[in-house]
């Protein structure tokens, strides 16, 4: 499975296909769009989103940092073990439909479907981000 188009890269562990944490949306059939800002504090605002069982999902996120950040959408156990694996190569770029990169001041989008009720969380695995705090919840109900 490629991995940032990096070899070495696993990223086997990560939500990839549909999964507890859901799977990459169909663009046609999303339900609606959360807008998320990321930035130097290290944080994503909004934290924690509420969404339905079956949504399909558009997050509008923009970097208004100024240092490069990620949204990487996954359980949490996955989120530590790429963040671990981030530390090895800090300068790849993610090419996976659960995760985005994105520079300072660059907007992107990632779609993604919430398959079951739970919690599914989202982070910046660029090294120390996570370890900041830089983390969230999605809350499907």
């Amino acid at each position: 499975m490629p991995a940032h188009g990096m070899p070495g890269h696993d990223m086997s562990t990560m939500s990839q296909v549909a999964s507890p944490n859901g799977q990459p949306g169909d663009s046609a059939k999303v339900s609606r769009t959360i807008e998320l800002t990321m930035d130097d504090t290290m944080r994503f605002t909004p934290s924690e989103i509420q969404v339905k069982a079956g949504e399909t999902i558009r997050f509008f996120i923009k970097n208004s940092g100024k240092i490069p950040h990620e949204m990487v959408v996954g359980s949490l156990a996955d989120l530590k073990a790429h963040a671990l694996e981030m530390r090895k190569m800090p300068n790849m770029q993610h090419a996976e439909p659960n995760a985005i990169t994105l520079n300072a001041g660059q907007r992107g989008g990632l779609i993604w479907k919430f398959d079951q009720a739970g919690t599914v969380d989202f982070a910046c695995t660029i090294p120390g981000h996570m370890e900041a705090g830089m983390v969230g919840k999605v809350k499907v109900n």
